[in-house]
């Protein structure tokens, strides 16, 4: 009988780093961007006033004629071509949560049959993929093919290189026929268009040559590896993207000795190779390391513009999986891959940067500045307390309903770190008297605690906080490792454009009523300071304790997917998004829609999965084996031995039968709530029901599976073929 387990192991075991001459260091400052079409080389590739144009259509989002289109389009052709390559593609974000790319050739033949390369502005600014095959949530029949991926001229184009050659990629929006987004990146250059107009209009109290607010985003991004044929041994991994069986290592992250450890040469070669291809593309990849679990990593790059800081998040993970391949590794992204160990997450670190280089949430040295400071730090933190449930509902998915508040990650209820210096200024603010009237600055902080020069890192970090201040940043720890950041990003921004402007009106208010500027906005933000202060919490996020404060405090507790979900066809979410300009309500019902299919289909994989498993392996391997014991008794009996010579046989029989029968009426009775289940039309209540009736098989089948393993552990009689089943972790 073939050995799965000691095969792929002796394989594992046996690889080794490539050698140093096909993996070596480059100097990132020489091959930082090669792979992309920069400013600097479209300034090399365009007429002066074309390149003009450009840059000025980009910096203030405005439209770009189809004549300075046509000239790009040629430059973008000629620099490719240069470089190799033969195929171009609209390189796109559906609703999938994973990228798209329809490939065309740079050729077509002219009147004469003869062959020419050609690249157009009608084939840079649009193509027609296929709307329906894509998630739509209803917007389109199966009969309405028609759709659009439009030019994204924000973020760059860039070279995708591969073993069978190299493709420009363009990144672009996706559109329906009839003009609804159907895809991650439109929504969220909505999103960032309303915080730019929110967050201007409030930093003109302080400075008036604020005309710009980017949002800055980096993403810390964590994963697994796992040797390429313990993953392919695996039937669960490659379909599910984690183990839905496995016997526990006895030694997993208990000693804390891998988090921040030397890093295994062989790893650290994939690093090495992924970093050199990152920054090829433009990626700024620039931290590396070992993270908690056994076999997990970390990698982070610079602060980008968040638009492209998705964009190269999206295609570092594609990136990831090409060069794993070169390393015979396996890149497991799954939230909770494997049972027992911590999961992964993408820490998502936000903050907001005018046009005068000044970062929002970043405390300043004077009064004025500060109060600047305290506005948009006030004003996060408010939107968070008032759009929390939202908040949460935008990093729900089946795969990080495992992660979130499994005592190593974010719980699922929404609260904010500050730390305890920041905490308590905002304390002392609150609680401070201000004068109804004032005739200077100087009055308006008298009896207001001067707020101190906060530097980086002023206090200890929380890593039990899903929203957390960092100094000069808010950091969104409760993200997936798996998912797209437009999502939550796309919320975050949107919420807290709701806030600022929200906030302007009161100010506003109060002014034309004749109470001092400065004054209106610390009255208004010691309002906010006390209707948010249930958020603000600064204790363990892990504890018991905590959920039954959260609750005393009014927060919310959502540990379900699909109620979580409920949040975006609320009449209020639907009425902020449209208000903003970000989704329609057919849009949020659609998103709605599709986030509850993704979310019952994911779960119907793994039903299906544990059911073909317990059935064609597990199961058989039982029986197969008590005949074997059988066989054994009879042969005992027949030499006319005594009963207690295979008396341990037959107690052996006896309790494999017993769980071997169970499992097998349990994932019976598991795929006869799948097809219940499948029956119910409503999207939402067919989430539910998998959910509820048919997710809770999963650990009654795994239970009795590993009082199988117990019986091969304590057993004097081996099961082989039962151990190499359940022992691949």
């Amino acid at each position: 009988m073939s050995n799965i387990r000691f095969e792929s192991v002796n394989a594992a075991s046996s690889r080794h780093a490539l050698p140093e001459e096909k993996v070596v260091t480059k100097r990132a400052t020489t091959i930082f961007g090669k792979n992309v079409f920069t400013s600097a080389k479209m300034k090399d590739f365009l007429p002066k006033n074309t390149f003009r144009e450009l840059t000025k259509a980009i910096e203030e989002s405005g439209p770009i004629s189809r004549e300075i289109a046509e000239f790009i389009a040629q430059a973008m052709k000629t620099w490719a071509l240069q470089n190799g390559v033969s195929h171009y593609t609209h390189w796109f974000q559906p609703l999938t949560g994973s990228t798209a790319e329809k490939h065309d050739a740079f050729f077509e033949p002219d009147e004469n049959g003869d062959a020419i390369e050609k690249f157009t502005a009608d084939a840079l600014v649009q193509q027609e993929p296929d709307a329906s095959s894509f998630p739509n949530g209803g917007i389109r029949n199966t009969f309405e093919a028609r759709g659009y991926t439009a030019w994204d001229p924000s973020s760059p184009a860039f070279i995708y290189e591969s073993a069978a050659g190299k493709t420009l990629c363009i990144p672009t929006v996706f559109v329906s026929y009839t003009g609804e987004s159907l895809d991650y990146k439109a929504p969220l250059l909505k999103a960032v268009n309303a915080i730019d107009k929110a967050a201007i209009d409030v930093a003109q109290y302080f400075d008036k040559a604020v005309t710009k607010v980017n949002t800055s985003l980096g993403i810390e991004q964590e994963y697994f590896l796992v040797d390429l044929s313990l993953y392919n041994a695996r039937p669960d991994l490659q379909l599910t993207g984690r183990t839905l069986f496995g016997h526990m290592s006895a030694k997993g992250q208990q000693l804390e000795d891998h988090y921040f450890g030397a890093i295994p040469e062989r790893v650290l070669a994939f690093m090495v190779d992924l970093e050199n291809e990152a920054l090829k593309l433009g990626i700024p990849l620039k931290t590396r390391h070992n993270e908690v679990a056994p076999s997990q990593f970390e990698c982070a790059p610079m602060f980008e513009e968040i638009n492209l800081a998705i964009d190269h998040n999206q295609l570092l993970m594609n990136v990831m999986e090409q060069v794993a391949i070169r390393h015979n590794f396996k890149v497991l992204l799954h939230e909770k891959p494997y049972s027992g160990v911590n999961g992964s997450g993408k820490h998502n670190n936000w903050s907001l940067i005018t046009n005068t280089g000044v970062n929002l949430l970043s405390p300043g040295k004077t009064p004025k500045n500060n109060l600047m400071f305290l506005t948009f730090f006030v004003n996060t933190i408010k939107a968070v307390h008032e759009y929390a449930d939202l908040l949460r509902a935008s990093i729900a998915s089946h795969s990080n309903d495992h992660r979130l508040g499994a005592n190593e990650a974010p719980p699922a209820i929404i609260s904010i770190f500050l730390g305890s210096q920041l905490d308590e200024l905002l304390d002392e603010i609150e609680s401070a008297r201000v004068a109804k009237k004032v005739k200077s600055e100087a009055n308006l902080w008298h009896g207001i605690p001067k707020i101190p020069e906060l530097k980086l890192d002023n206090t200890d970090r929380n890593r039990t906080s899903p929203f957390a201040f960092t100094g000069n940043k808010f950091e969104f720890r409760a993200v997936g490792s798996s998912a797209n950041s437009a999502l939550p990003m796309t919320v975050l921004n949107a919420i807290v454009a709701a806030q600022l402007i929200e906030f302007k009106a009161e100010v506003d208010k109060q002014i034309k009523k004749g109470t001092k500027k400065d004054l209106a906005i610390l009255n208004v933000l010691r309002k906010y300071i006390k209707d948010s202060r249930a958020i603000r919490f600064e204790g363990n996020g892990y504890s018991d304790e905590w959920a039954q404060e959260a609750e005393s405090r009014g927060l919310s507790n959502i540990k379900s997917t699909p109620k979580s979900l409920d949040i975006y066809v609320k009449e209020e979410t639907v009425a902020l998004f449209e208000r903003l300009g970000i989704y329609s309500k057919r849009e949020s019902e659609a998103r709605h829609e599709i986030l509850l299919e993704n979310f019952y289909k994911k779960l119907q994989i793994e039903a299906r999965v544990i059911g073909e498993v317990v059935n064609s392996q597990i199961a058989p391997a039982c029986f197969t084996y008590q005949n074997e014991l059988i066989q054994n008794v009879r042969g005992l009996k027949d030499l006319g031995l005594a009963k207690e010579a295979y008396s341990s046989q037959l107690n052996l029989v006896e309790r494999i039968s017993k769980h071997a029968n169970t499992i097998l009426e349990k994932s019976e009775e598991m795929r006869q709530a799948r097809k219940k289940a499948n029956t119910i039309e409503d999207m939402r209540e067919k989430a539910i029901a998998y959910d509820e009736i048919v997710k809770p098989y999963f650990d009654e089948i795994r239970y009795h599976v590993n009082k199988l393993e117990k019986i091969v552990d304590d057993s004097k009689w081996p099961l082989p073929k039962l151990r190499e089943l359940l022992f691949i972790h």
